[in-house]
Formats: structure tokens, C-alpha cells, sequence
């Protein structure tokens, strides 16, 4: 996909929130079988590292909140993912279709840096992705943080889906921009230009992603690497409740905490501050 073929506005709305990021964060490319991946990194080269995933229609630009938080002690790489909104380019020839798919590209991500192994936290659909490859390839994953996760523990909330559905089958700006008031509640927006970048992905020219069913309760009984499960107690897209009791009952080396005040599309950017510094604890913690 290349840059060219980019709606003007969405790059610039991607730069405006790209100027948010910390003194030092720097951009790379790397070229893997499925595509040119297009990252953003801060924090200390030799500091332990970390992958961050986004939602669907998101992009690495909205984590430079957590990137501001974690960047004294650990090195970030906030990833676009391919075939989404975002800077990475997907090879004509060879398109990300099935999970394996995405493990063999994370892992072309990780020979990339030069890293044997890295913590994840994935938001989202990135969530997913993140667990996933932690269940695919569990020696390459040192910790896993899961932010308000979808379709790992439990699905969609029908009547998110129902808001989502002519954003879904017809995608606009406008539309884009309805659902994630609802979703949201409304009223301010500490992160204007966050949500008109999310806004303007409907014009994005994205492939289809990769999807697939939720980890069944064996798979996730396996769940080798130390996990963090973090909800936003508004959210629309599940019942919070119910995903940390399932997840819990699941997984027996899990930690959960809600956030509150918390909805899906508020994060990460605009997650409560005391997220960012457990976030940080929990990386930093024993293996």
C-alpha cells in the first residue's frame, strides 16, 4: 500500500499525533516477508524491550503516553500494523491471512531488532494479537499486558456491535466519529486529535484483518508468560465483569485491576494516570 495512495489528512492528523511523543523517539522501517513494518521507538537502547500493539483502526501514535512512562527504563517499539491505518506497507504478494501468519511476522519483528525474546502489551485487537502470539510462541514473549482486550476471554457486547455495524459496512469519518462519541460517552476530549485520527482511519485504505476464534479455556490454562489484564470499567465493547471472571478462571497466574472512568476507545491515550506507572511496575517485576 503505498504512502501515495493516503488521504493527505489522515498523514497529517498521524504527525499531529506523532509530535506527542517524548524528546528522542525516533522511526524505522523493517522490511519482513509480509510487508514493511513501520515503528516508533523511545527510551534507553540498551533498556529491557517492549512491543506495543493497536486496536484495530489505531495506530503506534497512540500509545505515547505509556511510551512517555515507560522510556526510563525500558525500550519501546510501537508497532502500525500491517494492513491497518498506519505507515507499514503489506506485500503485494504475500498479505498477513491467518494467526500463523501474524506469529511468523511478530517474530520477523523480533529477529529485526535484534531481540530474542520481548514484554507485549497490545490494546484492543492488538490485545488478541499479543495473546496469541504469547500462546504460539510463549519463549519469545517475557510478559504480556492485555488492555481491554477483545475476543480473547469473551466476545462482543451485542449492542457494540449493533452501534458499530453501518460504521462497519459503510465506514465514513462521520460515522467513525458518531460511534466513538457514544462509545465514549461524549462531552470533552482530553485527546482531540487522537480521536480525529481514529476518525479519519474510515478513509484509510486498509486490508482485511486477520481474525479468528477466542483461545479455548485449555489453550489459555497454558498461558506461559506472567499476564496483566487491565479493563476500563466503562467500556461498551464487553462486560467487564464477566471478562475478568472468565480470564481469571482461566488463567491462574493472571493479574487483573479495572481502570476507572475508563471506556474502550479512551485508551490508551487517555487511560486513567495511575495505568501508565502499573504498567511500568508490572514490566520491571521478577520473571
Amino acid at each position: 500500500m503505498p504512502t501515495a495512495t493516503v488521504p493527505p489528512a489522515f498523514l497529517a492528523a498521524y504527525d499531529a499525533v506523532l509530535a506527542r511523543w517524548p524528546a528522542g523517539t525516533t522511526t524505522s522501517e523493517l522490511v519482513t516477508a509480509h510487508g514493511t513494518t513501520h515503528l516508533l521507538s523511545h527510551g534507553p537502547e540498551d533498556a529491557p524491550p517492549v512491543l506495543l500493539l493497536p486496536g484495530g483502526g489505531a495506530t503506534a501514535t497512540g500509545w505515547h503516553t505509556l511510551a512517555a512512562a515507560l522510556g526510563r527504563t525500558h525500550r519501546v517499539h510501537a508497532v502500525d500494523l500491517i494492513g491497518e491505518p498506519g505507515r507499514s506497507v503489506p506485500a503485494a504478494d504475500r498479505p498477513l491471512r491467518t494467526v500463523d501468519d501474524l506469529t511468523a511476522w511478530l517474530g520477523a519483528l523480533l529477529d529485526g531488532l535484534r531481540l530474542e525474546s520481548a514484554a507485549f502489551v497490545g490494546h484492543s485487537y492488538g490485545a488478541w494479537i499479543a495473546l496469541q502470539h504469547a500462546l504460539r510462541a510463549p519463549d519469545r514473549v517475557d510478559r504480556l499486558v492485555l488492555l481491554d482486550p477483545t475476543n480473547c476471554f469473551t466476545g462482543f457486547s451485542p449492542r457494540y456491535l449493533l452501534r458499530a455495524l453501518p460504521m462497519l459496512l459503510r465506514p465514513t469519518t462521520a460515522r467513525t466519529a458518531a460511534f466513538l462519541r457514544w462509545e465514549t460517552g461524549g462531552g470533552a476530549e482530553p485527546d482531540p486529535h487522537g480521536r480525529r485520527l481514529l476518525a479519519l482511519a474510515a478513509d484509510f485504505p486498509s486490508a482485511r484483518p486477520v481474525t479468528g476464534p477466542r483461545p479455548t479455556p485449555a489453550e489459555l490454562s497454558r498461558l506461559k508468560p506472567p499476564t496483566l489484564l487491565l479493563l476500563a470499567e466503562r467500556s461498551r465493547a464487553h462486560d467487564p465483569a464477566r471478562v475478568a471472571a472468565s480470564a481469571r478462571a482461566a488463567v491462574p497466574h493472571l493479574e487483573t485491576a479495572t481502570l476507572p472512568g475508563a471506556t474502550h476507545h479512551t485508551l490508551p491515550a487517555e487511560a486513567p494516570p495511575e495505568t501508565y506507572e502499573r504498567v511500568a511496575r508490572f514490566l520491571a517485576g521478577p520473571a
